[in-house]
């Protein structure tokens, strides 16, 4: 998939030379949406990993305004595995467009996780047809916060309560 640009926002793979902006947008939204989760690593550790793990070595995407990074998503196989918006751009659909390009290139299904606290992403899953298959009390992951576990299948769209 090549850049696609929709309005003003730039929606691309990640190049090495993002990760800096990549790791900021990450911090800046783990804060805003989970000021009461422990986080597993410092601000330092987090910058080192996105620029020697996540950026080089993982299939990262961002978007961007103007040239900077305002948003990021990773994907592991069929794994939606980071999906950040900077506090300042949520809201403006460009979360969708991630999942969108998420489910292009994943088009039999993704699964992913994310705390139970987070409700705003909770629900934001769900509007774009994720539907939550398991719950856990978080002893498995390093935050030890309890998370929940997302499916998206095209064949469930639209999805049907339970």
């Amino acid at each position: 998939m090549r850049a696609v640009k929709i309005n003003d926002i730039l929606v691309r793979r990640a190049a090495g030379s993002d990760a800096a902006e990549v790791a900021e947008v990450w911090l800046r939204s783990f804060t805003a949406a989970l000021p009461g989760v422990r986080r597993a690593h410092t601000d330092d550790e987090v910058r080192a990993w996105i620029r020697e793990v996540v950026v080089p070595g993982q299939e990262t995407w961002v978007a961007t305004v103007d040239a900077s990074v305002v948003a990021m998503m990773v994907r592991e196989g069929d794994d939606l595995d980071q999906l950040y918006v900077d506090p300042a751009w949520q809201g403006a659909g460009i979360g969708g467009r991630l999942v969108d390009v998420a489910k292009e290139r994943s088009p039999s299904g993704l699964t992913l996780w994310t705390f139970q606290v987070n409700e705003a992403a909770r629900r934001f899953y769900e509007r774009h047809g994720f539907v939550a298959e398991e719950w856990t009390d978080g002893l498995r992951n390093e935050e030890r916060e309890p998370d929940v576990r997302y499916e998206w299948r095209p064949d469930r769209w639209p999805p049907t309560r339970r």
